[in-house]
């Protein structure tokens, strides 16, 4: 079975952005503006390129980040690893031809199959209501979080409200850095 890992650079109350900003919200832009930027605190990053297999994500963040990344030498590694995108809408011939092998899946359960298969870990970039449905599908196996020393209040979350058995993690890597950027690695106990 396959790891899937959630990642994502995250506030103290939960807010998720991609590293650009977020139109709409008052903060945006809070990761690289708010915060000062060191390169030791994104280690886990790097990482992370280097160990996926594959990469997930909804329809927006690959709306986002497929006109962007296949010409970004900093993400040479995901132009040589399979995409997946979970949507009910995005259809074959909106799919960029420059970023190598993408296959769109259709539900949850397509996503659970995709774990049964041989393979090393998955990545899920960005998409915030993806990884709030994956959790609560009980699909993530573990988080990849940089959490910045923020209070944000409005924004996109990482994590769903709803109603649902605890969920434990455990904690198996962690670090601060001098920004107040903490990492916080988490195995899904299962």
């Amino acid at each position: 079975m396959r790891t899937l890992i959630s990642t994502a650079f995250v506030s103290l109350d939960g807010v998720v952005e991609a590293p650009g900003g977020e139109p709409g919200y008052r903060n945006s832009g809070w990761t690289f503006k708010d915060v000062e930027f060191v390169p030791e605190a994104f280690e886990l990053k790097e990482r992370e390129q280097a160990e996926s297999t594959a990469i997930l994500m909804g329809r927006v963040s690959y709306e986002a980040f497929s006109p962007v990344w296949p010409d970004m030498a900093e993400f040479a590694h995901y132009r040589t690893v399979p995409k997946y995108v979970v949507s009910t809408t995005l259809t074959e011939d909106r799919l960029v031809s420059n970023w190598g092998e993408t296959t769109i899946l259709r539900s949850l359960d397509e996503v659970a199959a995709l774990k049964e298969t041989d393979g090393g870990p998955i990545i899920v970039h960005g998409s915030a209501s993806l990884n709030r449905a994956l959790s609560d599908a009980g699909l993530i196996d573990r988080y990849h979080l940089l959490v910045f020393p923020l209070l944000l209040g409005a924004g996109k979350r990482l994590f769903s409200a709803t109603d649902k058995d605890a969920q434990k993690l455990e904690l198996v890597e962690h670090a601060v850095y001098r920004n107040g950027v903490q990492k916080q690695v988490f195995d899904v106990v299962r």
